[in-house]
Order: structure tokens, then sequence, then C-alpha cells
């Protein structure tokens, strides 16, 4: 019959793979569009829900440095002191949960020799590592000394849609010969498209090929493609993907977690929990902060320009003057 399409033999849609593992990264990408400044019952409520939902990492914030950002202005989910690690997750254990806690340090931003504690001192299991291209040298050492210190380590390039193919390689080239466990795509200002997603897996895996790394998929939902890329890079072999609950997150947000535990499979990941947290405390955080895909952040995704420019509109009384936004964001390309 002309125009039936013969179903394939296989459908791999319906199975699931073990070795694939989700990070949310709720209190820290969420973290940004309130200063960090999230209750405790809040991100005790995500840590318990991540617990029953069976997910395998929870980021919790930042190593910010407080020398660089004020504590009156930031909540402590921006400096994760590990007094506030301690007391918040006082009964966890990650055997038992089958739980790791997680935080991100910034190259240029965290006092790392100083705020990170040796493993066996801290909550946390992971330490992942955000920097820009020309920050790749202090991103190396840092997780270096984080792997001295006894943790798994995780490299995530930034602002992947902004620089060259050459600066890529060049980056990859030498996050190859650390550590690190996990090297992660990520779309910060959602720009990407899946033939994009494409080729930076394939850049990627190619130059972590025989080092025994992960890839992982970060992605943000600018032109609401955040989901689809992840599907896209978890169909390609990445094995280690970020969501944030209800979408959670600067702008426009990120992967929604409850859209992916659901496309997963995986019959250890519990779908329930991560309603009720949505029901019980991230609607209700609408009524005080704002994500998602607004208008602005599909014309910042679709100009590869940082969300900032839709942060600060949106704060204005014309936020929905769609076309000023265009005409003032286009002027600036």
């Amino acid at each position: 019959m002309l125009g039936l399409k013969v179903m394939a033999d296989s459908a791999p849609w319906i199975t699931y793979r073990p070795g694939l593992k989700v990070l949310d990264c709720t209190i820290r990408d969420g973290g940004l569009i309130n200063n960090h400044q999230f209750s405790d019952k809040l991100v005790r409520a995500v840590y318990e829900t991540c617990v029953a939902a069976g997910i395998d990492y929870m980021e919790v914030g930042y190593k910010a440095s407080p020398k660089q950002f004020s504590r009156s202005d930031f909540g402590p989910w921006k400096f994760c002191d590990e007094g506030v690690l301690n007391k918040l997750f006082s009964d966890h254990d990650e055997e038992k949960t089958g739980l790791k806690l997680t935080i991100m340090a910034d190259a240029g931003k965290c006092d790392w020799r100083e705020q990170i504690v040796p493993r066996q001192e801290s909550k946390l299991a992971m330490i992942r590592v955000a920097f820009y291209a020309h920050q790749v040298s202090e991103a190396v050492q840092m997780i270096e000394h984080c792997h001295g210190l006894g943790y798994e380590t995780c490299a995530n390039l930034m602002a992947i849609s902004t620089i060259t193919d050459v600066e890529i390689d060049t980056v990859l080239a030498e996050i190859a010969k650390t550590h690190a466990e996990v090297m992660v795509i990520v779309d910060s200002f959602g720009n990407l498209y899946r033939e994009q997603v494409d080729r930076l897996y394939a850049r990627y895996s190619g130059a972590m090929a025989g080092t025994g790394k992960e890839i992982g998929m970060h992605a943000h939902n600018n032109m609401q493609l955040a989901f689809a890329n992840t599907i896209e890079a978890i169909i390609l072999g990445a094995n280690r993907v970020d969501a944030t609950m209800g979408g959670l997150g600067r702008g426009a947000g990120n992967c929604p977690m409850e859209l992916l535990l659901g496309f997963l499979r995986n019959p250890k990941f519990k779908l329930r929990p991560v309603f009720g947290l949505l029901q019980d405390h991230i609607e209700p955080l609408k009524s005080t902060v704002e994500w998602g895909p607004f208008v602005q952040y599909n014309i910042t995704g679709q100009m590869n320009l940082h969300p900032r420019h839709a942060i600060q509109f949106r704060a204005t009384k014309e936020k929905d003057d769609y076309v000023k936004f265009y005409d003032q964001v286009g002027s600036d390309v």
C-alpha cells in the first residue's frame, strides 16, 4: 500500500537501558530563578521525591565563592556549605537510598581548594565542574583536585552553541586526559536542534573513545526542544541525562523529569512521587517565581542569545510586547 511505513523488526522504545542514569538538578538550576532561596522544606521534599522515584543523582546547588557572592543576596544553596548539607541530609545514606548527592562548581566562581572537603567528610558523592571553553585549564585542575579528594567528577562545557568546532575539539582533548567520569553536552541557550545534537554527540563520543567516560545531556527548553533533544542524545547512546521537576529552571527551564522518566521505561523509576511533588510543591512556586518557554525565551533560543535578555525584559511593564523584544534583541545580534 502506497504511503504505508514498514514497522521496525524490534521496538526498543518499550524496553530500557539499565546503565542509563538520571540526575535531578531542580534545586541547582531552579535556584537561578530565585537566588537559591528555596526553603529547607522544599529542598527536602525534592530529595525525598528523588529517593522514592529511584533517581540516581540529585544536584543540590552550587559551591560558589562567598568572596564573590554575598550571603545576604543568595540563599544557602548557592554555597552548599558542609554544615548545611550535614543538617538537611543528616540521615542520607547513598547505599540504602540509591541516590547520590552532587553539586556544581563553576570555574572562576568557586574557591575550590578551600571549599571542597575530602569525600569522606561530605554528604556529596560527585562534583560537576562547569566551565566555558576559555576556562578549560582551570576546569582540568578542578577535576583532578576533586578526583584526588575521592569524588566522582563530571565536566560540563557550557554555551556549546556559541563556540567553534576547533574550540570544542581542543576542550574535549583536554578533558579526555582527566579522571572525569562524564562529559556533558550542555545546551545553555536552548539553541540546539536534533541534527546539532547528532553532530555534537559524535564529536564528544569520538573524543572520549577508549577513556571509559560516559556522555551526558543537559538541555534547556527555550525552543521547547529540551525533552526531544534529551531523547535524541539517549538514542545516540548518552547514559547520563539531566532533568528538573516540572522543568523548573532559569528562563525557559529544563527537560521535565516527569516526561523523561515516563520515556525511559525503567521499572526502577516511579512517577507517582514526582506528580505528588509537582502538585504540592512545584506548582505553588508559580505564584512567586516564573519559568517556562515564554515567547521571549523562544526568541533568544532562535537567536542563540543568553536567556538573561529575556529575563530582564520579562521584569518590565512591557514584558508581553513580543515585537518590541524581538526588535530590541535583533538589533543587538
